[in-house]
């Protein structure tokens, strides 16, 4: 049979307007001879006279053919019942109502004729006359979900509700036939099978009238939401999710002497920066808690406080499981946050790697592996989980690739900036990392693809226009309190603390081939151990970069990954095996504003992803080698290299017991409102166990001191801790002595004074190293003895210590 035009009109319950409706489009389409035409009604199970008029439609005309469902099962359906059984070159379907009237089919059809494969009818383009509005309430609401729906499905068609729609014939059999959706979501369904089909849609602005009785209501969006969310859940392919699990398995594996019991294990390596970053949760979820300001606090530091902001507090993370440290406690919510965000860390590189350089799975998993489990990132797993959860950041370099395509500019502009106000609450030195390697890649693909680059960078500078004008309004007030709000610093002073050549080519602590006595001499300390790569794995990607030289990308990637190891180096870096000194390329860039601030050997991390990019361009390449032995020697190679940096599962140990006179709430009836508890020694980033101490008793008081950043001096330089005063310069050298000094009545007073300054209630000493010759000296600086109260020693500072807690003061 050969027919040009058919039209689909799904009905139901339509008894008064499907009659007007079918003899409006059989004089149309009479009048304008368009060929051979046939007219399907299909009957979604009404329970009204629809079918009965459709029938005697079929039986004046033969062209008008009906199809009746049995019961009502949804527009999806009967659309889809309707395009199958259709012969047109050309299929139109159209809403019973007519609300967009028959006559614009001309326009559809003229963009047919112009080499489209769908034209949608749109309400909401240049050129569409709206003759009778639905209500204000309904058409905002209307507008609000379709916004939601193209979001989330089909980015930059305006309307995917208007009931008006003309498809090539064989393209909509295809679509339908494949659609599964029964409800209203078919509209969209079907978009996003012709675009990922590469069928060209037009969206042609038509003449459209509100026609009371319309079955759409306005909660019939949120269906239309709920539906394409179970389509896009069934549609994600299940290696997909194979290898999801698999990164997460992974993750749990490295956290997992952790896992087995979260609140009582410690990481020996963090130092003391697990019980920061469990404090750091903790005090974000009471912040949340109590509606305080989540930038500020004085749990430390009183009567100071600390700038969370200017901490690596990671709001972006602790706010959202608030509710997972209110009801399981800090420690399970810090596992979480960095063994799922780790994982997902994987996830969005593999979804880079696949969607931008290498469709291969496999070949994407290794390269997203070596990117996420690196020993650079194992190293810093172990303290710092702004180092390790940087999921944002391969969608930030996916988005900022969106922009030098220059197809949705604006829009990918919005979300760019949206992805990186985001990314500046997980990290700030993560994401200028990220920047400075991004800048490296550009520099280098320019040079290799100059024809590629002056195409690109006029969207891309407009597009991070757009990222900027949406991202300053709202990090404005939040970066103002970092830089000049309470507790504010201008920069922090590491010292040199750039990587050694070497340590490119040795092995981490955690890697399979590494060992304390070969690592520990060439780096920090075991949370910055940041250039350890291996020399197989380094011995590789360069075998790799001279066999695949020729691709821009690899070009691009071996600048990359050069370009951050040498500003790794720092300000100056001693040639190995000789006493040549010579000065580093970081040298450019330390004084530069935020870049002084950053610690140069984490500038190595650049590198990992870039190498398992490498890596995958290498694996494609011999998987489609012809003869299998060069192809498994290939493979074996790349295992071999990466085997001596696989990791172990990070070393914790039991957690010191929290002493009773906290955990079991007796400090209480020693302080009064205001109040702080004084730990001996005062708390500062080498001990930090109060900050342990204040979680397990849910932030019921206040300390001096503790382990932040903070100012120092009139030149507000950032230091770790508070500001030195007597009394804690005094204690932290009696811990490093372990001698008694002489007190003298100059250091009474100086106590004095500090204790008034920190409000303080009590002086609480637990036992451990030297603690007799601290307490020997709290003694003397106080004049009257401590008492030992439930596992600790105790000066109460209340009327010279002559109330009993006991009795309640």
């Amino acid at each position: 049979m050969s027919v040009d035009l058919t039209v689909v009109v799904p009905a139901y319950n339509e008894e008064r307007r499907l009659g007007p409706t079918l003899d409006a489009i059989r004089a149309h389409l009479e009048l304008t001879d368009r060929g051979a035409w046939e007219l399907i009604v299909v009957d979604d199970g009404s329970t009204d006279r629809t079918a009965e008029i459709a029938e005697e439609a079929s039986a004046a005309d033969p062209r008008v053919l009906l199809l009746r469902g049995d019961r009502n099962r949804g527009k999806g359906h009967a659309l889809r019942e309707g395009v199958l059984a259709s012969y047109g070159r050309r299929v139109l379907i159209t809403d019973a109502d007519l609300a967009a009237p028959i006559e614009e089919l001309d326009h559809l059809d003229k963009a047919l004729t112009d080499g489209h494969a769908a034209a949608i009818g749109s309400r909401a383009r240049p050129g569409a006359t709206i003759g009778a509005h639905q209500h204000r309430l309904r058409e905002l609401l209307g507008r609000t979900g379709n916004f939601l729906i193209r979001a989330v499905a089909v980015p930059g068609i305006r309307d995917t509700q208007c009931g008006f729609k003309l498809f090539d014939g064989d393209r909509a059999r295809a679509a339908f036939a494949e659609s599964r959706l029964h409800g209203w979501g078919i509209d969209v369904e079907i978009l996003q099978y012709f675009r990922r089909s590469g069928w060209p849609v037009a969206e042609v602005p038509v003449r459209w009238s509100h026609q009371e009785g319309s079955k759409v209501r306005p909660l019939d969006y949120v269906k239309v939401l709920a539906e394409l969310t179970a389509l896009k859940a069934r549609a994600v392919n299940r290696t997909d999710v194979r290898v999801a699990l698999l990164f997460l398995a992974l993750s749990t594996v490295l956290f997992s002497s952790r896992w087995l019991a979260p609140a009582h294990r410690y990481f020996p390596d963090s130092m003391q920066d697990q019980n920061q970053w469990e404090w750091f949760f903790a005090v974000t979820a009471d912040n949340v808690r109590h509606l305080h300001n989540p930038l500020f606090t004085t749990f430390q530091n009183l009567p100071d406080g600390v700038n969370l902001m200017a901490n690596t507090a990671m709001l972006g993370l602790s706010v959202p499981l608030a509710p997972v440290t209110w009801l399981l406690g800090p420690a399970f919510a810090l596992n979480v946050a960095m063994t799922g965000g780790l994982a997902a860390t994987a996830v969005s590189w593999y979804r880079l790697i696949r969607r931008r350089l290498v469709p291969h799975r496999g070949a994407a998993f290794v390269g997203a592996a070596v990117a996420t489990f690196a020993p650079p990132m194992v190293s810093h797993a172990n303290a710092h989980p702004n180092f390790v959860v940087l999921f944002m950041i391969p969608l930030i370099i996916d988005r900022a690739l969106r922009l030098c395509e220059g197809t949705r500019v604006v829009r990918d502009g919005v979300v760019l900036g949206l992805f990186t106000t985001y990314q500046i609450f997980l990290g700030e030195e993560p994401l200028l990392l990220a920047a400075l390697g991004m800048l490296l890649f550009a520099l280098a693909y320019g040079v290799a693809r100059g024809d590629v680059a002056k195409a690109a960078w006029r969207p891309l500078l407009r597009g991070i226009g757009v990222a900027l004008a949406v991202t300053v309004p709202l990090i404005a007030f939040p970066l103002y309190w970092q830089f000049f709000g309470p507790q504010s610093y201008k920069s922090v002073l590491h010292g040199e603390s750039g990587n050694s050549p070497l340590a490119f080519l040795s092995f981490a602590e955690r890697s399979l081939a590494g060992s304390a006595e070969s690592s520990d001499h060439l780096a920090l300390n075991r949370t910055e151990q940041n250039a350890f790569y291996g020399w197989p794995l380094v011995a590789l990607a360069f075998a790799v970069v001279i066999r695949l030289w020729e691709r821009p990308a690899v070009k691009a990637l071996a600048f990359t990954v050069l370009g951050a190891a040498l500003l790794s180096l720092g300000l100056k870096f001693r040639i190995p095996l000789t006493d040549i000194v010579l000065p580093g390329p970081w040298a450019a860039l330390s004084d530069r504003p935020l870049f002084e601030s950053v610690i140069e050997a984490r500038v190595a991390m650049v590198c990992a992803p870039a190498l398992g990019m490498l890596l995958a361009l290498a694996l494609v390449r011999l998987f489609s080698v012809p003869r299998r032995a060069p192809r498994y020697a290939g493979v074996a190679a790349v295992a071999l290299a990466l085997l001596p940096i696989l990791p172990a599962p990070l070393k914790a140990v039991d957690r010191a017991d929290v002493p009773p006179f906290i955990a079991d709430g007796t400090w209480r009836a020693y302080l009064g409102e205001g109040e702080t508890l004084v730990p001996v020694p005062v708390p500062d980033a080498a001990n930090a166990e109060a900050l342990h101490w204040q979680t397990s008793a849910d932030l019921g008081f206040r300390i001096p001191g503790g382990y932040f950043n903070g100012p120092w001096g009139p030149d507000r330089i950032g230091i770790y801790g508070p500001s030195p005063r007597s009394t804690s310069d005094l204690l932290r050298d009696v811990i490093a002595s372990g001698r008694t000094p002489r007190i003298t009545p100059a250091w009474r007073a100086a106590a004095r004074e500090d204790l008034k300054f920190w409000k303080a209630g009590l002086l609480v000493l637990a036992p451990q190293e030297h603690d007799g010759q601290l307490r020997a000296t709290v003694d003397a600086l106080l004049g009257r003895p401590g008492k030992w109260v439930d596992g600790v020693w105790v000066w109460d500072l209340h009327r010279g210590n002559g109330r009993d807690p006991h009795k309640g003061g």
